[in-house]
């Protein structure tokens, strides 16, 4: 399936991230450890904010690991958010369009795994989207329909129940088809502000995901290690896979939870769909 990063904090650079790390996310496009697939090369898309009212992205069907074009740009995004995410297809096109992170307005969407039998539920799954809203859908994959079902269910007002509403949806629906366990997620979604992360499947045996732990209980571990000096007291990393192996560094995300990054106080929850 995929890989993701999703990276809330003081502003940092955008390699350091993306290419530093000894297992980074590029490392991970050749060599995931956790994931279904150990190569994710069917494209990649990292977006952040920066200057403009809306966040920036940039995305290509390349494998990351073979796009000098990433490699110029991550040496000169400075951001105090970043999106990152590497794609393996599990049936739709490899093109631009369906590569993640997805943008509408303010907000990035990403994710991991699948909604099952989506060619067969596709159709009732895109008319429940908010008519505003469907002309903005660009690509094919499961991953942006799903977001455009959190947007029409209220994502920027409360993205805890609006994604909880969504998959409610999709497993009534996918269920109506035949579908035995119509979702498979792992997801992150920013307003640029806060970072929302959700962990569940309909199975109950999700797609791995980490997040980080508190800098200042790290550095309280590690006073030696000099990839903890510099950062600050707000850093957090959501990640489908660790970055590097730093002892008590990663703290997996508990099945069927969600989570919200923000300046002050971060909440991590059970979640639970909401059926219609």
């Amino acid at each position: 399936m995929c890989r993701w990063m999703a990276y809330s904090g003081d502003p940092v650079l955008a390699e350091d991230l993306l290419f530093r790390p000894d297992h980074s996310l590029i490392d991970q496009s050749l060599h995931s450890r956790l994931g279904a697939t150990t190569t994710n090369g069917d494209g990649f898309g990292i977006g952040w904010y920066g200057e403009g009212a809306e966040p920036a992205v940039f995305k290509d069907i390349d494998p990351a690991w073979n796009d000098q074009n990433l490699r110029e740009i991550a040496g000169q995004i400075r951001t105090p958010v970043l999106f990152a995410h590497i794609r393996a297809s599990t049936g739709t096109p490899v093109q631009r369009s369906n590569c993640h992170p997805f943008r509408h307005g303010r907000w990035l969407w990403m994710h991991n795994g699948a909604l099952r039998g989506f060619h067969q539920i596709k159709r009732d799954l895109l008319l429940a989207v908010e008519p505003s809203l469907f002309p903005d859908i660009e690509g094919s994959t499961d991953s942006e329909a799903l977001f455009y079902l959190a947007l029409t269910f209220g994502l920027e007002d409360d993205p805890f129940t609006a994604v909880a509403r969504a998959v409610g949806f999709v497993e009534q629906v996918g269920r109506a088809h035949g579908v035995e366990h119509p979702v498979q997620m792992t997801v992150a979604t920013t307003d640029g502000e806060s970072v929302w992360a959700f962990r569940y499947s309909s199975e109950g045996r999700t797609r791995s995901l980490f997040f980080s732990t508190d800098v200042s209980t790290l550095v309280q571990l590690h006073p030696e290690a000099a990839v903890l000096r510099g950062l600050g007291a707000e850093t957090r990393l959501v990640v489908s896979e660790p970055l590097g192996e730093l002892a008590g560094a990663w703290n997996e995300v508990p099945e069927s939870s969600a989570g919200v990054v923000r300046p002050g106080q971060d909440e991590i929850r059970p979640f639970e769909p909401v059926r219609p």
